[in-house]
């Protein structure tokens, strides 16, 4: 199988990761990739020939071992490394997209620029990589429960008992080079479970950094608020002016008829003191 596609995804990738993202490509493409490659398929190679079974039954070796092995460890990571790594595409096609979007409206606006930087994790870019960390760590999570289930285990036994069809009776298999599959397979599972840390490290990285922007911003918004405020205060707040007619004291028990026969007898009075 030709790998050089996920190298140059990965290459590509890695441009637009963080701390977390590049330590899980590192993983994956040192550890999980160049060992599948290099030595991972040469240990298991044909092993469906070297499973043997003490019994001359025709078929029975071959459905003791489909019984066994339903999937091949080797095609199950070559499946997994490919479904874990395909998120990243996400991530280089929203960044291509934007690129293309900023080129088209520069062309078209004299030089302008829709995105300062289109590799920059904003907006929608910022959920597109928070998706592909979901899928990249549930893609392994999945993979790793399937190889349990399937296995009963990450163990690989030396000895094998079957009683399928068509087996005259219960026969003993045996599994070519036990210990080394052993030994591989739980390197495989660490290097995944690695894997799988650090993309819940760099989710909740990201998830704190925006946390912690939003946080800022607000802070940064109510003090520009509050120092507006303070600015476009009047005057008059600071020299208030003299007290206004409702300010003064009035007695409440005087009704308007009570003023009305005061002044009038205050009027009839000044009127006879002129007559006199």
């Amino acid at each position: 199988m030709n790998w050089n596609w996920l190298e140059d995804l990965i290459s590509g990738v890695n441009n637009y990761s963080t701390v977390f993202g590049r330590v899980w490509l590192s993983v994956v493409f040192i550890f999980r990739v160049m060992v599948f490659v290099v030595a991972a398929q040469r240990v298991w190679g044909e092993e469906s020939k070297d499973f043997e079974c003490n019994t001359k039954q025709p078929g029975c070796t071959n459905v003791c071992y489909d019984h066994f092995f339903p999937i091949s460890h080797i095609r199950l990571w070559a499946l997994q490394l490919i479904f874990v790594t395909c998120p990243s595409l996400m991530v280089v096609a929203h960044v291509k997209y934007r690129e293309m979007k900023d080129l088209k409206y520069t062309t078209t606006h004299e030089g302008k620029h829709v995105y300062a930087r289109p590799g920059k994790k904003r907006g929608g870019l910022w959920w597109t990589y928070l998706v592909s960390l979901i899928l990249k760590a549930s893609f392994d999570a999945g993979f790793l429960y399937i190889l349990y289930h399937i296995y009963e285990g990450f163990d690989l036994p030396r000895l094998l008992k079957c009683s399928m069809d068509p087996c005259p009776n219960i026969v003993d298999c045996y599994v070519s080079r036990p210990t080394e599959k052993k030994i591989f397979t739980l390197f495989m599972v660490v290097s995944s479970a690695v894997c799988i840390l650090m993309c819940i490290c760099e989710m909740f990285y990201f998830i704190c950094k925006k946390v912690k922007k939003q946080i800022k911003r607000k802070i940064d918004a109510d003090r520009q608020a509050s120092a507006e405020t303070h600015e476009l205060k009047p005057l008059s707040a600071a020299f208030p002016r003299h007290k206004s007619r409702s300010s003064l004291r009035v007695d409440p028990t005087v009704s308007n008829h009570t003023l009305e026969t005061v002044t009038r007898g205050y009027l009839k009075k000044l009127w006879q003191q002129s007559d006199t």
